[in-house]
């Protein structure tokens, strides 16, 4: 974040945030110089072609915020991002280095280092000479923040307080000590949950002696959280992580196959199950009309508690006592839920096997209310199911959500079989006699 002799900095930077166009356009034409480079470099690497080349890209790139270079460089080859982060100044390249050295599931690869940092023993006047002097090589002024006598991260000041001000005011009268920060190796995951409920507009990010690195900007916020439910969907569906684009179909291949063997055999199971109940389907052919809705009803629901519970477990400190609690919420949820769709099949079902399947009406509310029975039961298993699974997979240190998702549907498919013709036999057949 220096001053260039093309142009000002902080003109470069709002031409970069302002410009998603620009920026897509950069990348791309910066991969397609990729190409061409990596053919240049052996053909002939002392080009003096090339070389310029490789120093106008350098000099695009080391103009850019730190998190959007990294991210540009991410996209070349390394022997490229080896080349041209050696042609950048000292600063630039101090910085891209340090963001690039931090793991990608670490926060301190999200940050950027543009931002404005004064000292907090400066009068207002002071700090808005310093303010005015950073703003040409920082343009994040949003919001302002202080460092004490040992460089460690003192807190915060709103650019409007500052601007307000008044010039025999106390800076220290305007400086939030208690703004929330994220240090620089936390997992995202560990974190995202609370630094999204942060309503500023950069959270600053720290090093383990307190000293601020550089910050997460509400942008980068927005971008963590999309990358992060992206993957939790993908594990949702059995996948370890969000498939790119441009996967190959071998790789994508070697990630679903495993968990679609798994559950086809699982659903063999289920189908077997089913077979053991051929007589009742043979005897009352009718609620084999209503089997896709039980089966689909309890997938859902235990979708639904899976969900909850994954959200719930990434509380580390979470006792037993509250995953009992949490295991009976969702039985209740799933029993009230249940009986309320139950009724209304009771009701619904019940009037259409009278009017259209021209069943007597004694039989076919006999009907409907086993399967409105069966509905609640179901859900209230399926609730248990989706809640208990997912605790038992993180007790044996196995990522919850990829190894739930996956089982969820296949168990609760079996759970809604045995309950649904289970009571049809039980109720209909061995106590009623409708045969």
């Amino acid at each position: 974040m220096k001053t260039n002799e093309i142009s000002g900095k902080s003109d470069f930077n709002r031409f970069i945030n302002f410009s998603t166009a620009i920026f897509i356009c950069t990348r791309t034409v910066l991969s397609w110089m990729d190409r061409i480079l990596a053919t240049s470099l052996v053909l002939n690497p002392s080009s003096r072609i090339i070389k310029n080349i490789r120093r106008h890209v350098a000099q695009v790139i080391s103009h850019m915020d730190s998190d959007d270079a990294v991210d540009v460089l991410d996209e070349l080859d390394d022997l490229i991002q080896e080349k041209l982060v050696g042609l950048m100044d000292e600063e630039s390249s101090h910085d891209i280095k340090m963001i690039q050295s931090y793991e990608d599931d670490e926060i301190g690869s999200q940050m950027t280092t543009n931002f404005i940092m004064i000292h907090k023993n400066l009068s207002i006047r002071q700090a808005m000479r310093e303010l005015v002097r950073q703003a040409g090589e920082n343009d994040n002024i949003g919001t302002v923040y202080v460092e004490d006598g040992q460089n460690h991260f003192y807190g915060a000041i709103d650019l409007k307080d500052l601007i307000v001000a008044r010039e025999n005011d106390s800076l220290e009268d305007i400086i939030s000590t208690s703004y929330p920060y994220v240090t620089d190796h936390e997992k995202i995951s560990d974190c995202i949950e609370r630094i999204k409920d942060y309503a500023e507009d950069s959270i600053p990010v720290l090093d383990s002696e307190g000293q601020i690195l550089g910050v997460i900007t509400s942008q980068d916020i927005v971008e963590v959280v999309d990358d992060e439910m992206g993957e939790d969907y993908a594990k949702l569906a059995g996948l370890t992580a969000e498939e790119d684009l441009n996967e190959t179909t071998k790789e994508s291949i070697k990630k679903r196959l495993p968990w679609l063997l798994i559950l086809l055999f699982m659903g063999m199971g289920v189908s077997s199950v089913v077979g053991i109940f051929e007589t009742v389907v043979a005897v009352l052919p009718i609620v084999m009309c209503f089997q896709s809705l039980i089966l689909d009803m309890a997938g859902n629901v235990g979708t639904q508690s899976l969900a909850v519970t994954i959200r719930v477990l990434m509380d580390e400190n979470l006792t037993g006592k509250e995953k009992l609690h949490l295991v009976f919420k969702e039985m209740k949820v799933g029993f009230l839920n249940g009986m309320i769709l139950g009724v209304m099949a009771f009701v619904f079902i019940g009037i259409y096997a009278c009017t259209l399947k021209g069943n007597p009406t004694a039989h076919a509310f006999l009907i409907s209310g086993c399967v409105g029975f069966a509905l609640m039961l179901s859900m209230v298993i399926s609730s248990m199911v989706g809640t208990m699974v997912p605790m038992f997979f993180h007790k044996i240190k196995v990522d919850p959500a990829v190894a739930s998702g996956p089982l969820i549907t296949t168990v609760n498919d079996l759970v809604a079989v045995v309950t649904y013709y289970g009571l049809v036999w039980l109720l209909l057949i061995e106590m009623l006699h409708l045969a």
